[in-house]
């Protein structure tokens, strides 16, 4: 307590810190930022070295044959030649197989061939967006003409299309011949109709680039059919020839 009534008695001025203390802490702060300036400049040093040195380095060569192969005969290792592939495997420039044209075809046919009064719309759409621009134009024409899709759902059409073979036509690098089973199922006042028809479909193909929208790169140039066999059936009992399994 006669400490405390001590420090209370002494003049205000003593009660500061001493003036050595406060030089010292400056003097650490400046040693810091000495510090990180000589930090920084050695790495803007450095930074500006290796920017010399990736500028002076000789450009790149490279050298394509015929067969799509690369080699490079110049840079800053020229001596170590590399050899690059760019044959048809690559993903982005490759040529599409014939498994990508059957898959095209058959998917084409069964997005325009197999419908119901509910799908048509959406199954259409999506056939006309695998064509080219002006086989779609044409197609369009002739199914507005027709007036396609109001007899489908006018007379509550069902379509059923099941392929049976495809052949690759020789001598023709993507043109397709077909043959396959349609059966049209129609109602018209309360009475069932039932179309089958066994028919020829001819499809060609022209390529394109690859695209999220189309991967394989493949659209539908020409298609035409031709009946084969057709019969119509009317009577009270109705079945389908696609369904093997019903009796």
């Amino acid at each position: 307590m006669k400490t405390a009534g001590r420090i209370g008695e002494l003049p205000e001025v003593t009660r500061y810190t001493k003036y050595y203390e406060h030089d010292g802490m400056l003097r650490a702060y400046a040693n810091r930022a000495m510090l990180l300036a000589m930090i920084f400049g050695v790495l803007a040093i450095g930074s500006l070295a290796f920017a010399i040195y990736v500028r002076i380095q000789p450009p790149t060569v490279i050298r394509v044959d015929k067969d799509g192969n690369a080699s490079v005969v110049g840079g800053p290792r020229a001596s170590k030649v590399a050899m690059i592939s760019l044959s048809a495997d690559a993903s982005s420039g490759a040529a599409p197989t014939d498994l990508e044209g059957r898959a095209v075809v058959r998917q084409f046919l069964h997005q325009y061939l197999a419908y119901t009064q509910d799908s048509v719309d959406r199954n259409l759409a999506e056939a006309l967006n695998m064509m080219t621009a002006n086989l779609r134009v044409y197609s369009m024409n002739k199914l507005r003409d027709e007036d396609t899709v109001g007899k489908i759902v006018s007379e509550h059409m069902i379509s059923d299309f099941e392929i049976r073979s495809m052949e690759h036509v020789k001598g023709t690098p993507w043109t397709y011949t077909v043959f396959g089973v349609k059966e049209v199922h129609r109602v018209k006042n309360a009475t069932e109709a039932t179309d089958q028809i066994v028919g020829q479909y001819n499809v060609r193909l022209v390529e394109t680039a690859r695209s999220e929208v189309n991967p394989s790169g493949l659209l539908v140039a020409e298609y035409g059919e031709q009946q084969m066999v057709g019969a119509r059936e009317g009577g009270l009992l109705q079945k389908s020839a696609l369904d093997k399994d019903r009796p």
